[in-house]
């Protein structure tokens, strides 16, 4: 049955090409929507690793310049200052600083290379309270501590997705991150997770550096992270500009619910999807108009040939089989030459950020759909086809 269905799709291949060339791109357009959209899920279902609810970020800009013009010792000074302002205020619980918040656009990204092979992590300096603003959930080893202070190596916090990475399943717990650097980095405790840029975020190796508050090695923070208390708005937003304006008049500073921030960043991230979705979606349905059209055209030239196997016996559901069968075929041949290329895609590492479960994924969403896009296009043509008479082939001798 099926070398026959291939037989008569061959015999007719100028006819069909255009729709084996209309399924090659859709599924090309459908692939790269379905893996995005999958990757995207995917991301979202793992644990984010900390709480953004009742969490604000204070944005510092120094405009006198960053900490190469003018004194660095001054400025820590007034961020010590500015600091404790906030923590007196009443309506605030915890007060921290950090180079940067959750879902905030600037990252701190480097590597390292361990036993012969590069691993890309991302890095924050914070102050001691940072876990109790965003409740990090300690695993092993414990938070930041005061007795951390003038040690002669750099206490840090890393995720489990990085201790795996750096220590292959040991026990990183007093282990330095580099065994073989000058500044030792030495883990002092491991946490779950921390997906600093929200769900829609591909997870990374995250460590955390303990920011030392008499000095600023790599600079002055850049925000203060604060947990207030819930109900809070506008009045307390006023208090905090108004307060830390009067210590700092060169300074300014920019007071943002983190929940905003998180709104901001997952838009910017989904907005090209829904985007790319929506122009996949019109593609499918120019498709699936172009299909019917091609088979109805197909169904009605074939007349002779479906009356006269109308004739001969050929039952509905015989001429149903035939002509889904041969459309099935045609689907086929164009996901074949679609699979040849996008296997080609893992294998140049074009899509190296994509996992192979979603890859997979992302495959077989897309050919089901194709399938079913071909089989719910070729049923009314199909219909048109067990209705012909055995006697309107006769219209033709």
């Amino acid at each position: 049955m099926i070398k026959h269905l291939i037989k008569i799709v061959w015999n007719r291949k100028r006819t069909n090409f255009l729709i084996t060339v209309e399924i090659f791109f859709s599924f090309l357009v459908l692939f790269a929507v379905a893996v995005i959209a999958i990757y995207y899920i995917d991301n979202y279902r793992q644990p984010l690793g900390f709480n953004y609810q009742n969490v604000w970020n204070i944005e510092i800009n120094v405009r006198s310049g960053g900490p190469e013009y003018g004194d660095v010792s001054d400025k820590m000074t007034t961020i010590r200052t500015l600091k404790d302002a906030l923590k007196d205020m009443d309506g605030i619980d915890h007060v921290a600083t950090a180079f940067n918040t959750p879902y905030s656009e600037g990252n701190w990204t480097t590597n390292k290379e361990i036993k012969g092979r590069p691993i890309d992590y991302h890095v924050n300096f914070v102050s001691e309270d940072f876990n109790k603003v965003v409740d990090l959930q300690i695993v092993k080893g414990r938070w930041f501590s005061k007795e951390d202070a003038g040690q002669n190596w750099k206490p840090v916090v890393i995720t489990q997705r990085m201790a795996r990475a750096f220590f292959d399943g040991e026990d990183p717990l007093g282990k330095d991150i580099d065994p073989e650097a000058k500044e030792k980095e030495r883990v002092v405790g491991v946490i779950t997770e921390y997906r600093k840029e929200g769900e829609f975020a591909e997870p990374v190796n995250f460590m955390f550096i303990l920011q030392d508050m008499n000095k600023a090695t790599m600079g002055i923070p850049r925000s203060f992270a604060i947990k207030v208390r819930p109900g809070a708005g506008a009045v307390l937003e006023e208090k905090i500009i108004t307060t830390l304006q009067s210590t700092a008049k060169d300074w300014s500073f920019r007071v943002r619910p983190i929940t905003e921030m998180r709104e901001m960043m997952n838009t910017i991230r989904l907005v090209p999807v829904i985007a790319i979705g929506l122009v996949a979606g019109f593609l499918m349905l120019m498709v699936a108009l172009g299909l019917i059209g091609v088979l109805w055209q197909n169904v009605t030239q074939r007349t002779r040939e479906i009356g006269l196997r109308r004739a001969k016996g050929a039952t509905a559901g015989n001429i149903y089989k035939q002509i889904l069968g041969e459309l099935i075929v045609i689907a086929s041949f164009g996901l074949v030459i679609g699979t040849i290329v996008v296997v080609q895609f893992p294998l140049l590492d074009l899509i190296g950020f994509v996992s192979t479960r979603v890859y997979t994924y992302g495959f077989v969403f897309s050919v089901v759909i194709i399938y079913l896009l071909t089989i719910i296009c070729g049923l009314y043509p199909s219909r048109m086809a067990t209705r012909i008479h055995p006697a309107a082939a006769l219209h033709y001798e």
